[in-house]
């Protein structure tokens, strides 16, 4: 049988942009490329599609000094022309370093990018500066801030489920107790009946007592007998 997996369509109230800030010290310039590339697009989230923007900020310091690997330095030239006779323009790497460092970035990130709107909306959301400094703190540690409490959020949530799934257990074994007793309650009052029985053999006892009592009542009239007598002598006399 063929199962359907339902295709995953987020809205863009569930999109979250965080910042992100990448160091250009000794690193490689393609491979810093791809990677800001990728935090751009969004592809290292889960809820990555390719008609939005799921992406970061990158914010990208110390791009003076990017490294390139090979003859790169001395054979790479940019070139770049307006379609108009005689505008073809070529800089060389070791030019292009020393008076635009953050055009080889952002050349290089954009050559890695879709080429069309989204593409370009993309572009905007790419910050290079030369040095350390940047004027983007503001917004790199709310993003962190935001991530402390998602973490924070979801360590609660856990314990709330714990905290849940102890009283379901203890109701689980309720049940059990019950039938348990239920099943020891019988042999409980078959031991209980056993006194009852024995109760009316301590009533015999009382029993003779009051017939014992009774036999002395009988006797007094045996006593009046003789006063019976007494009044006949005086009579006859």
């Amino acid at each position: 049988m063929v199962t359907k997996l339902k295709q995953y369509n987020p809205k863009a109230s569930e999109i979250v942009n965080d910042w992100k800030v990448v160091d250009a010290d000794g690193q490689v310039l393609g491979r810093l490329a791809s990677q800001v590339a990728m935090y751009l697009m969004g592809k290292h989230k889960p809820t990555y599609v390719p008609y939005m923007l799921t992406g970061d900020f990158v914010v990208v310091i110390n791009a003076s000094k990017i490294k390139v690997t090979g003859l790169k330095a001395e054979q790479k030239i940019y070139k770049r022309y307006s379609q108009y006779p005689g505008t073809l323009k070529e800089i060389p790497y070791a030019r292009m370093q020393e008076r635009h460092p953050t055009r080889i970035i952002e050349l290089a990130v954009k050559g890695m990018l879709p080429k069309n709107k989204l593409g370009r909306q993309m572009m905007t959301r790419l910050k290079i500066y030369a040095g350390e400094e940047h004027p983007h703190s503001a917004q790199i540690l709310g993003s962190d801030r935001r991530e402390e409490r998602e973490a924070a959020t979801e360590a609660k949530a856990e314990a709330a489920a714990k905290a849940a799934s102890k009283p379901a257990a203890k109701k689980a074994a309720a049940p059990k107790a019950e039938a348990a007793a239920t099943k020891k309650a019988p042999a409980k009052k078959t031991a209980a009946k056993k006194p009852t029985v024995t109760k009316p053999a301590a009533k015999k006892p009382a029993a003779k007592k009051a017939t014992a009592a009774k036999k002395p009542a009988a006797t007094k009239p045996a006593a009046k007998k003789p006063a019976a007598k007494a009044s006949s002598d005086s009579g006859e006399k």
